[in-house]
């Protein structure tokens, strides 16, 4: 195990370091083994892992140690993996380095990928990409504004809106029409929509977000969030979960690896992903990085956003099946019948109406005889009076109080959505660990196992391992590069 401290440290203090802090956050979670149903002789493997940097400083201009955290939880990743290749190739020590560039990197580097030299601003790469905005909740500048953060007519109060990539229901909930061609620049759309946001209060729009089942919410500050009994329970709970569905099923080993090929722990595993966006998707991702046979079904009537397809599908095959039609579903029915694992990513409930839940997935693997790993991802969990919402990422942040903290660290009375998808990025690797936890305890125990990740859940992680708070820091990020303007005054939360 690695032997760092429980007390939180700060850039307050002259001997910060990012590494360090990995390090700490790192034990912190390997104190959660039982909680989180960890695999293996968890305090050996940890003996392993080496937290590395080129420069050892903090990269992202926002308050909270999001690099820090997230090399911490790829190095209870990497023990997962370490521990499934001990099942499969033997034991061994297996010397684990994890990169605190690369981490930083691997938070936004939807934003990195190109294709053909090609990136996200380029003219040309809407040519290279299947068209999936449907609906032109992207493409077009106002529909895309019904997803952001306004304010609201209960002062110094703000709701975000959400569209859902559908945005005609929620801009005709605040009493706007679907196209406005008439409005040119971002200025003018921001303005039109949040002067009738503002027309409704904080609890008026909370009650047509329900009626009209969109999926916006109010930005809480992060001691209101824990005071709504959603908050107060959930804060309770370990970031993800990892539970027995039935052990009828006998033990499935790790298939081997195909002759010549480079070995690879997860070969020949096959894994159905149902997801859209982001975080679902990461999952699916990093089990294609282990070598798994990943394949993404997707509705052709269900919109998503072009371009993050590029990185979030690296290493999958892609399909489109309507599952509810009876074409769709027989061969999907086909596909369930050899998964090792589901991924799902929609709102709770949504799948078990299609027959293809948890419940009836676990039946499915007692009937074949063979247990499988079903992996639901959600935005607010799957305990608690809003579990039934719909999330996404910047849903998450404004729920739990990371865009009010954020907002409050630019020297702003506002929230502020931070930069770059973070917690979705976040909770796809949570998510992939527990997905690979599960397929550990199928392969030692048999049985069919159950994860529950929550981009809620990852949202608020940081948030316990230590803030960064600035009093005077004058908003310019690239200076918070080497600490210089982080120094002042830095409040600390511990767990």
């Amino acid at each position: 195990m690695v032997a760092e401290s429980n007390t939180p440290v700060t850039v307050a203090d002259a001997a910060y370091s990012p590494k360090k802090e990995a390090g700490r956050i790192f034990s912190m979670l390997c104190q959660l083994k039982s909680e989180l149903n960890l695999p293996g002789d968890l305090e050996s493997l940890a003996r392993n892992v080496e937290f590395t940097s080129d420069r050892d400083m903090i990269y992202f201009p926002i308050p909270f140690k999001e690099t820090e955290t997230t090399a911490a939880l790829k190095g209870i990743e990497a023990l997962v993996a370490s521990a499934l290749a001990d099942l499969k190739y033997g034991k061994q020590a297996r010397k684990i380095d994890i990169d605190l560039e690369q981490t930083t990197c691997f938070l936004f580097q939807t934003y990195l990928s190109t294709i053909d030299g090609m990136g996200k601003y380029d003219a040309g790469i809407k040519a290279k990409l299947k068209n999936t905005d449907l609906l032109e909740a992207q493409s077009d500048p106002y529909r895309r504004m019904s997803a952001n953060l306004y304010a609201t007519a209960t002062p110094d109060n703000y709701f975000h809106i959400h569209g859902s990539l559908e945005a005609n229901t929620t801009l005709n909930m605040i009493g706007l029409p679907p196209y406005r061609p008439d409005l040119k620049t971002i200025e003018e759309i921001s303005d039109c929509i949040e002067s009738h946001v503002q027309q409704f209060t904080i609890d008026e729009l909370e009650a047509k977000n329900k009626a009209l089942r969109q999926a916006g919410v109010t930005a809480f500050k992060y001691e209101d969030f824990i005071a709504t009994p959603h908050g107060k329970h959930n804060v309770t709970l370990p970031p993800w979960a990892v539970t027995s569905l039935e052990t009828t099923t006998p033990p499935v080993p790790l298939p081997q690896d195909v002759p010549g090929a480079k070995p690879r722990v997860l070969t020949g595993i096959k894994v159905l992903e149902l997801c859209r966006i982001i975080a679902g998707p990461v999952i699916g991702r990093i089990l294609a990085e282990y070598g798994a046979d990943v394949l993404k079904v997707t509705s052709p009537h269900l919109s998503d956003v072009p371009f993050f397809q590029l990185d979030v599908n690296m290493g999958k095959h892609c399909a489109d099946l309507d599952l509810k039609s009876a074409a769709g579903r027989k061969i999907f029915e086909e596909l369930l019948q050899e998964a090792d694992v589901v991924v799902d990513g929609y709102r709770p409930g949504a799948l078990e109406k299609l027959g293809y839940g948890a419940t009836a997935l676990t039946a499915l693997a007692e009937k074949r005889g063979k247990g499988i790993v079903y992996v639901n991802e959600n935005c607010f969990g799957y305990e608690g009076e809003w579990a039934y919402r719909a999330g996404w990422q910047q849903i998450a942040d404004c729920a739990t109080g990371i865009a009010w903290a954020q907002g409050a660290f630019m020297g702003l009375s506002e929230p502020v959505i931070p930069p770059f998808p973070i917690s979705d990025y976040g909770t796809g690797a949570m998510g992939a660990i527990a997905a690979l936890t599960g397929l550990y305890h199928r392969a030692v125990s048999g049985g069919s196992w159950h994860v529950l990740g929550r981009r809620a859940g990852r949202a608020a992680v940081p948030a316990g391992y230590g803030i960064f708070q600035a009093q005077a820091q004058p908003q310019r990020g690239p200076d918070l590069g080497d600490g210089a303007e982080v120094d002042a005054g830095v409040v600390s939360v511990a767990v």
